[in-house]
């Protein structure tokens, strides 16, 4: 019988744990399902196969604007609300797909800040939609000069330049050492945006470390097809059109394993709302900036090495006489093999920043790469890789000055092909190209 007490004040510990346990749930439901109060958002939204997100930065002409109410009302009624952060970024997880109205609450907005107030955005399961609404002051002209004009358009055709000589550089060197045009090299580029992709926003890993890592598995896939396809081939005696036609096989098999594995959407290679720096009246993304810098650094590195390197002497001897190059003792197959490893490594950096800084990259983008890849080699002159350099500028120049002088963008990239073909009428060689006899 002495049991019988200690058994109940077992008992009633355990019912009063439980019932505290059960108020906490209740506490904790009730605080989950109350309306959630305006906050402020700068923190990341990561969607999930579940949830979407959508986001925005409100910025005027002279800066961010902190503390400013954003009204989101989902496509069946309910309304949810956010705060601008000090850096004026904001963001919402969402569960609906569809239309979402985006409006700013205009009480919230600084005395000298005006702005149409109001967008839609189309969300998405397993994405990030951007919500970008027009917020200017009341002093502010959105009125441009030609000169301003003209100056954003030079450095957004540097940027696009400068990105296409990364990939045109490769396209060069593999003609040059082989005589071969590489249809599928676009897809190299392609496959760096969708490789950076899945390592960065779908892995997790660091923007830094991704990069390096998608152009280490690049070179990896140059090698592979170089000691599985091509090598075998050329010792098959196999002739350059059939080769070619091969190319353009593989083009065709990647571009449908990408929309096969990633689907049709258009990604970036992007993990936050990017940061805008002006210089003077260039507006450009720092991520922009930083991938013009790295391009050039790249750029300049794989000049060094093909003028001051005995690899790259040895490139340079195979590109003008394979024959005389085997006889003098260097391995022609090995050189060859270093060149597709490295224009691949090359295109796939190029993917990591086109996908990074420009709308994004999909299945089919290497198929609109590949005409102003091979028009910059063409124009700088087939086989030299300095050549592809300056063609690749030239390109990238024209493509975004066709506006400026008002051509309609969807011709712009008609434009940079019949600069083109007006300058092969006039030098067929190109820029850099030595003139050859024939017959």
């Amino acid at each position: 019988m002495k049991s019988h007490p200690r058994t109940w004040s077992g008992n009633g510990r355990r019912g009063a744990l439980t019932r505290a346990a059960a108020l906490a749930i209740a506490v904790g439901l009730t605080w989950l399902l109350a309306p959630m109060p305006a906050h402020a958002a700068d923190t990341l939204c990561m969607p999930t196969p579940e949830a979407g997100c959508i986001a925005g930065t409100l910025r005027t002409e002279e800066g961010v604007l902190e503390g400013v109410d954003i009204k989101l009302v989902s496509p069946s009624g309910e309304e949810q609300s956010v705060t601008t952060s000090a850096t004026g970024k904001w963001n919402l997880q969402v569960t609906e797909e569809g239309p979402w109205e985006v409006t700013i609450v205009e009480d919230t907005l600084p005395d000298d800040v005006a702005t149409d107030g109001k967008v839609t955005a189309r969300a998405r399961l397993g994405g990030t939609t951007a919500a970008l609404i027009e917020v200017r002051t009341t002093s502010y002209s959105s009125e441009r000069s030609f000169a301003e004009y003209l100056a954003q358009s030079t450095a957004n055709g540097l940027r696009l330049g400068l990105l296409l000589a990364l990939a045109s550089v490769g396209l060069s060197l593999i003609y040059g050492t082989t005589k071969l045009s590489n249809f599928a090299h676009a897809e190299q580029v392609t496959l760096g945006g969708m490789l950076a992709y899945g390592l960065v926003n779908v892995g997790g890993l660091n923007l830094w470390l991704g990069a390096a890592l998608t152009v280490l598995i690049c070179a990896m896939t140059g090698w592979t097809q170089d000691r599985v396809i091509w090598q075998p081939l050329r010792r098959r005696g196999l002739g350059l059109t059939q080769m070619m036609i091969v190319t353009i096989g593989l083009s065709l098999a990647l571009q449908y394993c990408f929309q096969y594995f990633v689907g049709a959407a258009t990604v970036r290679v992007v993990r936050e709302n990017p940061s805008v720096t002006e210089i003077g009246p260039i507006t450009m993304t720092q991520q922009s900036f930083a991938a013009m810098a790295i391009s050039v650094v790249v750029l300049a590195a794989v000049g060094f090495a093909l003028l001051r390197t005995r690899i790259g002497r040895a490139t340079r001897a195979v590109a003008d006489n394979p024959a005389l190059a085997a006889a003098s003792g260097i391995d022609v197959d090995k050189v060859i093999r270093l060149v597709w490893t490295v224009s691949a490594a090359l295109a796939g950096l190029s993917g990591v920043m086109y996908a990074l800084v420009t709308n994004g990259i999909k299945w089919d983008s290497g198929m609109q790469i590949l005409l102003l890849l091979f028009a910059a080699v063409t124009l700088g002159g087939l086989g030299t890789a300095f050549g592809a350099l300056v063609g690749s500028l030239i390109i990238g120049l024209v493509v975004e000055l066709a506006p400026v002088v008002g051509i309609p963008g969807d011709f712009k990239y008609a434009t940079a092909m019949l600069i083109l073909i007006l300058l092969l009428l006039v030098r067929p060689q190109g820029l850099l190209g030595k003139a050859e006899r024939v017959g």
